[in-house]
């Protein structure tokens, strides 16, 4: 066989030679170059994934999964934080009414399921988009769906259980449509300004 990096030589009569150490170049015969290929391990190690980035991808889930159980517990329902948010609210937009109040807190509590379920969505997005990257953005955006509705889910499941929460199927719907609303947000701001990040969206 020829040398690493040398020629492989087509005769005239169509035979096949290894470069001579030297040849004319009138006498009928031809050189092709031979490729120059890569190690077969190099594709190998671009591919290798440690424990390491795993755990960045997927520990951000779980914290934010923690974070939603905790306030799943009956510390954090409505006769708890009432309080707390009419102080601050009142030191920062002054005195209301208790049946105003009532009002401004419920909406309060409910843009908090939506801006925390939507941060949860990305959280899942962000997860997904490290472990399948070849994937499309609206495969990430669906699996992340589909994690925060279900653990919306798991969360108005175990409410029904307190006796100072609510579990409604509304809060779940409310939940999910936080996350789709700000996956929507990120996929204009990579359409605007880091379109290479979006080949298709399949």
């Amino acid at each position: 066989m020829p040398s690493p990096g040398g020629s492989i030589l087509f005769a005239a009569d169509g035979a096949i030679r290894p470069e001579p150490q030297r040849q004319r170049a009138d006498d009928g015969q031809f050189y092709l170059p031979r490729p120059d290929r890569p190690p077969a391990s190099s594709d190998r190690s671009q591919g290798k994934r440690t424990v390491k980035y795993w755990i960045s991808a997927w520990w951000p889930v779980a914290f934010g999964i923690c974070v939603i159980a905790l306030e799943s517990t009956a510390t954090f329902g409505a006769d708890h934080t009432s309080g707390p948010l009419r102080w601050l609210w009142e030191h920062i937009f002054g005195q209301v009414t208790n049946r105003r109040w009532d009002i401004l807190h419920h909406y309060i509590r409910k843009s908090g399921h939506f801006v925390g379920y939507g941060t949860m969505g990305l959280l899942w997005l962000r997860a997904w988009w490290m472990s399948l990257p070849r994937a499309g953005f609206l495969l990430d955006a669906t699996l992340a769906l589909l994690g925060t509705a279900l653990v919306a889910s798991a969360d108005e499941f175990h409410q029904s259980f307190l006796p100072n929460r609510t579990g409604v199927p509304s809060d779940v719907l409310l939940d999910c449509c936080g996350a789709i609303a700000l996956q929507l947000l990120v996929y204009i701001f990579l359409r605007i300004f880091w379109p290479k990040r979006l080949p298709g969206l399949t």
